[in-house]
């Protein structure tokens, strides 16, 4: 009697690329190399412009939230250096992508690398339009910067919900991204009320998720005293506290519990193209 196979089910698994630079270079070679391997389905995080430790602690928050394989082309020594410890140190493969070619050439060449980040790219004018919204991303992040109106999306979220790790991908895509932390009893900015321009998008995750984060990203700096950024019942107020400030301005929100970053900014980019089709 014949017997017919079950279909093999795909194998989901997480991967972050880690680039001084656009990213692109790191795409292209990752949808190429698991190409190669049938019934897999990468969950992409992609981290641009990464260029100072601060930046670097927040792609390692979320390699550490979501571990998988970590790709990377960064050129400044100290920053590889925290990068493949702290990798590991957590027991995820790190590859340097462009390290085996660099090496061949220097030597076939008798030159060493001139260590640029992102010396490889062309200038066209779809980088420029990308670059220009990197910059904004890396320029409104965390609250800072002014002329919120020249924003195609705005984040809001209390701590640890993935709103900067989202706003670098949505400028990779090409949108000028800002984010915006909520603080709990602290009023959210009075200038967001008068924006016409920006999608407004709030963030929220699991009262557990966030704890969760939060500790290990004290674990990470050494801290391990009690306080209400880790305590379950501030996280669930602060967290109702967000979504009652949504709900009363109209603000769609999105749970990125279960979410990838890729996961949450496409959603938001169909959010935007359907406001700007009803214009």
């Amino acid at each position: 009697m014949p017997t017919t196979s079950r279909p093999r089910l795909n194998t989901s698994f997480h991967i972050h690329m880690v680039s001084d630079s656009t990213g692109e270079t790191l795409m292209e070679v990752m949808r190429a190399s698991v190409a190669q391997f049938e019934h897999t389905n990468p969950l992409e995080h992609l981290y641009a412009l990464v260029r100072s430790p601060r930046q670097l602690d927040r792609v390692l928050e979320e390699i550490e939230a979501y571990p998988g394989v970590v790709m990377y082309t960064i050129v400044n020594a100290e920053l590889r250096r925290d990068l493949e410890t702290r990798c590991a140190d957590l027991g995820v493969p790190a590859i340097a992508i462009l390290d085996p070619m660099l090496a061949t050439l220097s030597t076939y060449l008798g030159r060493a690398m001139a260590s640029r980040a992102g010396a490889q790219r062309a200038l066209d004018a779809d980088y420029y339009h990308r670059m220009d919204a990197l910059n904004f991303a890396m320029a409104h992040d965390d609250g800072q910067g002014d002329n919120f109106e020249n924003a195609d999306i705005i984040l809001l979220g209390v701590s640890r919900t993935s709103k900067t790790p989202t706003s670098i991908y949505l400028a990779h895509r090409g949108y000028r991204a800002a984010n915006i932390p909520l603080v709990r009893g602290v009023p959210a900015p009075e200038f967001l009320f008068s924006l016409r321009n920006p999608l407004i998008v709030g963030l929220t995750a699991s009262p557990e998720r966030i704890v969760q984060i939060r500790r290990n990203r004290l674990l990470t700096l050494n801290e391990d005293r009690s306080t209400d950024y880790i305590d379950d019942f501030a996280v669930r107020d602060e967290i109702v506290e967000a979504k009652r400030l949504y709900a009363k301005h109209g603000w769609p929100n999105i749970d990125v519990t279960r979410r990838s970053v890729e996961e949450t900014a496409a959603k938001i980019i169909n959010m935007l193209n359907e406001k700007r089709g009803r214009k």
